[in-house]
């Protein structure tokens, strides 16, 4: 008989609370649940903060969030599930950034939380008690760990980026326009 112990019991207990919120927020942007406005309001929404276009980054937000959400709180594919998953919340806190830390002021202290458990998943792992460790740890090898986690910091980085690039053309036209006034 296996004897779980604490820390396997402790990921579980972290896989599911973060990746049922992680795919409750997926779940509004590509289906409109939990209040969510789905890819139509979500796409425009993106947009207007500077990830275009707008339905593609809610899409892929979306399948982040959903998809990596759940095979956390599955324990299934961990590396690559929490990188996704750390990849989307750090697209969020992007946008939070100019609100400061505290979610109470529109900051991105839930965006941080949930993409620092994220990826403190992806670096620790399931547990025994995951579908991982169940399937003989066919998609969570070591390896995988950096390599996804590299991936996504690299594709995040690029996206952020272009949308930061987005924004300062959008403030820069504002601005022209004024003086056209």
């Amino acid at each position: 008989m296996t004897c779980y112990d604490r820390r396997d019991l402790g990921l579980l207990l972290l896989r599911l609370g973060t990746g049922g919120v992680l795919a409750a927020h997926g779940a509004q942007k590509l289906f409109g649940w939990f209040g969510g406005h789905g890819l139509e309001g979500t796409g425009q929404f993106m947009e207007s903060v500077g990830y275009a276009p707008g339905k593609a980054s809610a899409t892929a937000a979306g399948l982040a969030e959903a998809g990596g959400g759940t095979l956390l709180a599955l324990g299934l594919a961990t590396p690559a599930a929490g990188a996704a998953a750390a990849g989307a919340m750090a697209g969020a806190a992007a946008v939070h950034t100019p609100n400061g830390f505290f979610a109470a002021s529109g900051g991105y202290e839930h965006a941080a939380s949930l993409g620092l458990a994220a990826a403190g998943l992806a670096v620790a792992g399931p547990g025994r008690l995951s579908l991982d460790h169940a399937l003989g740890h066919t998609v969570d090898r070591g390896w995988m760990v950096p390599a996804a986690l590299g991936a996504t910091a690299a594709v995040t980085a690029a996206v952020v980026g272009l949308r930061n690039q987005r924004l300062r053309r959008r403030a820069e036209g504002e601005q022209e326009s004024l003086f056209d006034e």
